[in-house]
Formats: C-alpha cells, sequence, structure tokens
C-alpha cells in the first residue's frame, strides 16, 4: 500500500501490524486508491477452478476481496487462507460464517501447505515484497501443494524496469540499516519484481507452463501450471 501514500518519512512496519493499523480503510483504499482494482480482482476470482467443493490455497487472503465473486462463481468451495494480520483474517471470517474457511495466522514462508492437496493456489497483491530466491522457495512449496492438474493464479502490480527493482530492494535496505532493523521479521515496504523476474521464478521452481493472462498498467495476472 506505500506506494499510494506520499510520506516524508517512511518508517517501517511489520507486516501483519501494518495491514491490521490500516483494517478500517484497507477494503475503500483497495478499491478507490488501486488503479482497476475492481477488474482485476473480478478476473481473478474467474480464473480459479468452478469444481464443486474445488480446494483452494490462498496466500495473503486479507480480508478476501478475490473471495466475494468467487463465492458467487463457486459457492461449494472449500478456502484455506494465511496471513500475517490476525485482524483481516477476522473480517473475512465474519465475511462468511456459512462457508469452508480454514484460515491460518502466519507466514506463508514457514506454515505448511501439504504435499498435493489443492486445486488450485490464489494471490492477490500480497507477492510484491520478496528476493527472486525467497519467491523461489516460496513457489516450490506451492507447486508441491498443487494436485497434479492444478495452477497458481498470481494478480500483483510489478516493476517496470530492472532499474525500479533494484531502487525499491536498495531503498529497503537504507531503511532498515537507518532504523537498525536487523532481524528477520518481515517488513512492509514494496519491493516489486519485474514481471519477467517473476515468471523466472516460478519457472525456477519447477512449473511447467508459467503465462501471462492479462494486464492493466503495471497489475498483470500470470498462470502458473503445475
Amino acid at each position: 500500500m506505500n506506494r499510494h501514500r506520499k510520506e516524508k518519512v517512511i518508517m517501517l512496519e511489520k507486516m501483519g501490524e501494518f495491514f491490521d493499523h490500516r483494517l478500517n480503510e484497507y477494503e475503500e483504499h483497495q478499491f478507490n486508491c488501486i488503479a482497476y482494482a475492481k477488474e482485476f480482482y473480478l478476473f481473478t476470482a474467474h480464473s480459479l477452478p468452478r469444481k464443486v467443493n474445488a480446494r483452494i490455497l490462498d496466500l495473503g487472503c486479507g480480508t478476501g476481496l478475490e473471495l466475494e465473486p468467487y463465492y458467487e462463481w463457486n459457492p461449494s468451495a472449500q478456502i484455506t487462507g494465511i496471513d500475517l494480520a490476525p485482524g483481516m483474517l477476522q473480517v473475512l471470517k465474519n465475511k462468511f460464517p456459512d462457508k469452508k474457511l480454514n484460515l491460518i495466522v502466519g507466514s506463508y514462508f514457514d506454515v505448511p501447505m501439504g504435499i498435493k492437496i489443492f486445486d488450485a493456489a490464489v494471490s492477490v497483491e500480497s507477492l510484491h515484497h520478496f528476493t527472486l530466491e525467497e519467491k523461489i522457495f516460496l513457489y516450490q512449496k506451492v507447486k508441491d501443494a498443487l494436485k497434479p492438474e492444478g495452477y497458481f493464479i498470481l494478480t500483483d502490480f510489478f516493476a517496470l524496469s530492472n532499474e525500479e527493482e533494484w531502487s525499491c530492494r536498495k531503498e529497503l535496505e537504507r531503511l532498515k540499516k537507518m532504523q537498525g532493523i536487523k532481524d528477520e521479521v518481515l517488513y512492509h515496504f514494496d519491493t516489486p519484481l519485474t514481471v519477467l523476474h517473476e515468471m523466472n521464478a516460478l519457472r525456477q521452481a519447477g512449473f511447467q507452463k508459467v503465462e501471462l493472462l492479462n494486464s492493466w498498467n503495471a497489475t498483470h495476472t500470470i498462470k502458473a501450471i503445475r
């Protein structure tokens, strides 16, 4: 979310705390401050399986903005959502009290995902904070958690150039050094990869086919087939 704010001094916040502190404004921000958000959330939902009782893994599910339209298409879907912000998960739980939701507070880098469990995985506006190497490790976990015919739908915004990607990462390193942050806890700051590097990470993780499905300026939807 920081790419839409002009702040004189950026004080880094732990990832889960960042989003829970902005819980009341989160959904309004997503839809009204991010270009084409209503379009890409809907497109993402419609890219997920429609089979009865489809099992879906949602990385960084937040309040479930991609799940609202998906449940309209597939009300029997069984969702496992992982997020660092407990407040976000509580909002999601309250939205869908009658749905099959398994919500986990934690980092998707650490939470076990299992082997060949899910028909599809999805992530929207959550994965633009990590390095190529971190993503390869995560995407290997995601691939392993998918059934043989499963696939991963990733909708996120991306750096428009290698220079932008490098600049964002260097700025995060500068801020962490300035603020004395040395631990491995995740802090919120946008460090998107380019689309090319993102797709390469998915291929290096072992996905057999990686394709670009749609684009809205800097936001893109990628499909990676196990």
